[in-house]
């Protein structure tokens, strides 16, 4: 196939766009990384850029014997894992009704949805509810507020309008019901999409810290990323409490420490996500 002059060009101006942005993405990363595997005298002289000097793993210890670290990790999973599945029986329940050409009053229903998406009852509002329904110092306060994305349920949605139906009638001469069409058919038709859906939510769950620093105030509820916030805002050496043990390490590299050891288990989750995410997308985006 030949390109035309203006195609190339548009080639190479998309490629060298995409090489910046990948770079932005990445380089911060392993700044991070060459920080909190350098010793101190060489964090503390600003020596270190993207390649650790000194090599030490003295902040990984520390992070990692962290009784609050692992509070707050377990915190999270539970509310990465419960959130997902919570928000994904939601988003499927409440899409494929909505998928379906007769059900009453359906466009109504996403347009009140679609105004969610620009329109909110506001933060004040959202804490007195919070508060009366006894959800404060709760995890349950990260994960009911915003169980439903309308976003994803709008994804979800075209995906199901786009299952032939075809396969529905044949399943309704069978005599199966709704929820035995929704399981049987839709369900594992929509494995792509749910896949890239589900891992939407999951990072969502996980890197949630907004809600937590209005709903939580006790520390044994603190999510992880709660806890990233207070220890890199937090300038006092004192608090962080480095005994003798640890000489070599300071502040600086032990925050980088925690936040590495944040991003690396939902970061394993993507290499099995991955292959669905294109294909999810797309499919969800067929049909409006």
């Amino acid at each position: 196939m030949i390109r035309t002059r203006s195609e190339k060009l548009f080639q190479y101006v998309n490629a060298a766009l995409l090489t910046l942005l990948s770079l932005s993405v990445i380089l911060p990363f392993f700044h991070i990384m060459a920080k909190s595997l350098s010793s101190e005298a060489f964090v503390l002289s600003k020596e270190i850029v993207f390649w650790p000097k000194g090599f030490n793993f003295s902040s990984y210890e520390y992070v990692l014997q962290n009784k609050q670290f692992y509070h707050s990790l377990t915190n999270s999973i539970f509310l990465a894992v419960a959130g997902t599945l919570i928000s994904m029986i939601i988003t499927v329940l409440a899409a494929y009704p909505l998928s379906r050409k007769h059900l009453p009053l359906s466009r109504m229903f996403m347009l009140l949805i679609i105004i969610t998406m620009f329109f909110s009852g506001g933060i004040i509002p959202t804490y007195l509810i919070v508060k009366e329904t006894g959800l404060l110092n709760s995890i349950w306060s990260l994960i009911l507020p915003v169980a439903l994305s309308p976003f994803n349920l709008i994804l979800i949605r075209n995906f199901f309008q786009a299952v032939p139906d075809s396969l529905e009638e044949s399943a309704r001469i069978d005599g199966a019901s709704n929820i035995r069409v929704l399981i049987s058919i839709y369900l594992p038709l929509s494995v792509p999409s749910i896949a890239t859906i589900s891992m939407f939510y999951a990072v969502g769950y996980w890197n949630s810290f907004f809600q937590a620093m209005m709903y939580i105030t006790e520390r044994r509820w603190m999510p992880l990323q709660m806890y990233l916030l207070q220890l890199v805002t937090d300038d006092r050496t004192a608090d962080l409490n480095i005994g003798d043990v640890f000489q070599d390490i300071t502040p600086e590299t032990i925050r980088a420490a925690a936040i590495l050891c944040a991003v690396v288990p939902i970061l394993c989750v993507y290499p099995f996500i991955q292959k669905y995410f294109v294909q999810g997308i797309m499919l969800g985006a067929e049909k409006g």
